[in-house]
């Protein structure tokens, strides 16, 4: 069983009455919920609620989760979308084996958010792995997306996984050289998130890492928040000796696709380039290939570092050590 050091007791969830209105929070409204983020307030995601199935304020967020008509269940925080059951995958494998295939021996690894547990799920598929600890600050998120989110919290129970309810930065700094790859799975940049972009977060995460240790993190959508995405390449561009810029495709998003940064303490990492497979013993055979996943391939990894010239432009411009990065650094 999964090894769990909570900082608060577990309480039951609180399912809504089916007599409950769908249109008592602010994002939900004839039917629809609707995802408006502060830095994309000219275009929003909507999906049709079926029902709401839980609602709570827990100590840090507003955490919603609704049956939707095409999508499953849906886990919302603050307003902003999750996941959902029926494409969740397309995040969590990109975001789990793309890192941790670039390590060449991922032993410990350190997930920091993520307790919905569906990064834990696909990082357990890796033999190399011993253990994986994840801090994730809110334990009502743990506690909601069992009930919810039954197929990703499974990765909460691996006999791999060790969660500490608590905060990340504290954890961190308590922990220092010791993780090979560290997975931030953070919500966006707003609210109580928004330290997870910042660059003296960046240096923490460097400062647990192993001397040849490899971070990845959500880094937003390069169509809806530019201005993020150059501010973090160019804040990891100045701590590590190897960037790169990940992208996929992923439906239930604001904008359809979204970015992960990717660093290492080593230099000379082409990210582009798997170093060792996904060994599973639940993997099976398609295409000729050995596979845990229903997104994640070698082609798939290599096809997140292939980028139109717009972008390759950017990620040059950031990478190129010219300037520094500020809050207000845009196009």
């Amino acid at each position: 069983m999964a090894k769990n050091h909570q900082t608060s007791g577990m309480q039951p969830c609180r399912p809504l009455a089916d007599s409950d209105s769908l249109n008592f929070l602010p994002y939900i409204e004839n039917g629809w919920f609707r995802e408006v983020i502060e830095v994309s307030q000219d275009q929003s995601f909507c999906l049709r609620v079926k029902r709401v199935l839980y609602h709570e304020k827990s100590q840090f967020q507003d955490i919603l989760v609704f049956e939707s008509a095409q999508y499953g269940n849906v886990l919302v925080l603050d307003g902003i979308l999750q996941c959902t059951e029926r494409a969740e995958f397309a995040y969590q494998e990109v975001l789990a084996h793309v890192p941790l295939t670039c390590h060449p021996n991922p032993k410990r690894v350190l997930v920091i958010g993520g307790g919905d547990g569906g990064v834990l799920r696909e990082i357990a598929k890796h033999d190399a792995v011993e253990e994986v600890v994840l801090c994730e600050l809110d334990e009502a998120v743990i506690r909601v997306s069992r009930k919810y989110l039954p197929t990703m919290a499974v990765g909460l129970d691996h006999p791999k996984v060790t969660v500490h309810v608590g905060d990340g930065f504290e954890f961190m700094t308590h922990n220092a050289a010791s993780f090979d790859v560290i997975i931030t799975d953070s919500n966006d940049a707003v609210g109580p998130a928004a330290v997870l972009y910042q660059r003296q977060y960046y240096q923490l995460l460097h400062s647990a890492l192993t001397k040849d240790g490899i971070m990845c993190s959500l880094a937003d959508s390069i169509w809806s928040n530019e201005p993020l995405v150059r501010r973090v390449l160019r804040y990891l561009h100045a701590e590590y000796p190897s960037v790169d810029l990940i992208t996929t495709y992923t439906p239930e998003y604001i904008t359809g696709q979204l970015c992960f940064v990717i660093a290492s303490k080593s230099p000379g990492i082409n990210f582009a380039t798997p170093q060792r497979p996904i060994v599973a013993e639940d993997s099976s055979e398609v295409n000729g290939e050995t596979t845990a996943c229903k997104y994640y391939s070698p082609d798939t990894h290599r096809t997140c570092f292939t980028h139109p010239p717009f972008l390759r432009q950017i990620i040059s411009e950031c990478l190129s050590g010219t300037g520094e990065a500020t809050e207000d650094d845009g196009a």
